[in-house]
């Protein structure tokens, strides 16, 4: 193992022993200084994920979350100077974690709040105007060949667990009392401006959104998704600014 190598092992092993070779400049005890270096930087990848998974740490508590990230951090080190996306596995290693296992659905709402990260940092794109999307709604000649593209931060996440519900009473200091915790819930991550935005889907319209994704024409969407409200679903992307062009599959 290279000097590099080892040292960074230790740094993201508390229990490991200070690397040899180590010396300090001003003559302080190197195996001291290197305790504070590493315990800053097991601190400082502790808080990044706390900053990512907000509702995940406040469901489990702090003490059980700085101790859940410090196994992952030991893990699944960083590979990157850029926090921005780091922990981005977090909501699968919380699935395998057996500690967490007594709460079932602590994995889902991660995969919600990366989720949000994703969509906050993902492209910009101008949406139609809603007069253009009406007019085109309004062709019936048409709608066979219409497709709609969607903003580039639009995610979708299915969930057996009521996930949605879960984060929403967090950003309220509701309680979970009144929710069903194992009732499925289908939920939309979409960035309306500067403001990322979380919606429950009836389950049908989720599997439309998905078939629009992947370029199924509207009507063709429609017809291959379970039973839902299309008008309210088409009401809902176009009042949060999610529908960016619209083209038939004829076009280049």
């Amino acid at each position: 193992m290279t000097t590099q190598a080892a040292f960074t092992v230790a740094l993201l092993d508390v229990q490991s022993p200070c690397p040899e070779g180590l010396c300090s400049a001003n003559g302080a005890d190197p195996e001291s200084r290197f305790a504070v270096y590493r315990n800053n930087v097991q601190s400082s990848l502790i808080n990044a994920l706390g900053d990512r998974y907000p509702v995940v740490a406040q469901l489990v508590g702090e003490e059980f979350f700085r101790a859940m990230a410090a196994v992952f951090i030991q893990a699944r080190p960083p590979h990157s100077p850029l926090m921005s996306f780091y922990g981005e596995d977090f909501a699968d290693f919380i699935e395998r974690f057996e500690p967490a296992f007594s709460v079932p659905y602590l994995a889902d709402v991660a995969r919600l709040e990366h989720l949000r990260t994703v969509a906050y940092h993902a492209a910009d794109a101008s949406p139609i105007h809603p007069e253009k999307i009406t007019a085109a709604l309004s062709a019936p000649d048409s709608l066979s060949e219409l497709c709609l593209g969607l903003h580039p931060s639009l995610r979708l996440l299915d969930s057996s667990h009521a996930v949605v519900a879960i984060w929403a009473a967090h950003q309220h200091d509701a309680t979970l009392e009144a929710i069903n915790i194992h009732q499925a819930q289908y939920a939309l991550v979409l960035r309306n401006h500067l403001d990322v935005e979380v919606f429950a889907l009836e389950h049908g319209a989720s599997v439309f959104i998905r078939l629009l994704l992947d370029g199924q024409s509207l009507l063709a969407a429609a017809q291959n998704s379970p039973a839902f409200d299309l008008s309210q679903t088409l009401a809902l992307l176009i009042a949060h600014n999610a529908i960016t062009h619209l083209n038939d599959k004829e076009s280049p």
